[in-house]
């Protein structure tokens, strides 16, 4: 999922980075209104999480492996915009530290992974609930949702860049990142049940932030 440095051209690497930046600009000014100072470990014990729990890998078929991205799961305990600003806090660590994602694709991975995989989910989840009962199934299919766009995008800005055509990028990305969002789907849903059932106050004020 991580876009790595030479596979974006300069339009698209400015353009994802301008497109980043403003979200991030309008999030932070979003989370200044509606977390507290109290909030803040709250923000940094998940991006922490989140940050470890990706580093967990588990199989897919032929020797491929996904992990947890963690955008709706970050969403879903903070807010959509904390849990942007959280996943954003991931990206910047793993593209400095670990050079996993390179810098001129920061602000790719931060709109597929924090615009698209966190907010974008966020409100999905909030239309699919609308009309689906119970938290389980909406969860699933939002998280889902997040792996799945957000290499759909992936597929399109390297298409754009010129690196790859569009259909086998498409093909490449979503075929197997479907299956990756399957298990993004039940890991993320167990464990929001999981710290549903232990703090329920920490999910319901979450769920009360709008996009």
């Amino acid at each position: 999922m991580h876009i790595p440095d030479g596979f974006l051209d300069l339009k698209t690497v400015a353009g994802t980075y301008l497109a980043s930046g403003a979200a991030g600009a309008y999030a932070v000014q979003k989370v200044k209104k509606t977390i507290g100072e109290e909030k803040i470990p709250l923000l940094g014990v998940t991006a922490a999480f989140i940050f470890a729990a990706q580093m967990v890998n588990f199989p897919i078929f032929s020797g491929t492996s996904g992990h947890l991205m963690g955008g709706m799961l970050a969403a879903l305990l903070l807010g959509p915009w904390a849990g942007f600003l959280a996943i954003v806090s991931v990206l910047i660590v793993q593209a400095l530290i670990f050079a996993d994602g390179g810098l001129t694709a920061l602000g790719a991975n931060i709109l597929n992974m924090g615009v698209i995989g966190t907010i974008g989910a966020y409100q999905l989840y909030r239309t699919i609930s609308r009309f689906i009962p119970g938290k389980s199934l909406p969860i699933f299919l939002s998280s889902f949702a997040s792996v799945f766009l957000a290499a759909i995008a992936c597929a399109i800005e390297i298409s754009i860049s010129g690196y790859s055509k569009f259909i086998p990028a498409l093909i490449a990305m979503g075929g197997i990142h479907a299956l990756i969002g399957i298990g993004e789907g039940i890991i993320t849903t167990g464990i929001f049940q999981a710290i549903s059932s232990v703090r329920p106050d920490l999910v319901s004020e979450a769920e009360r932030t709008v996009v």
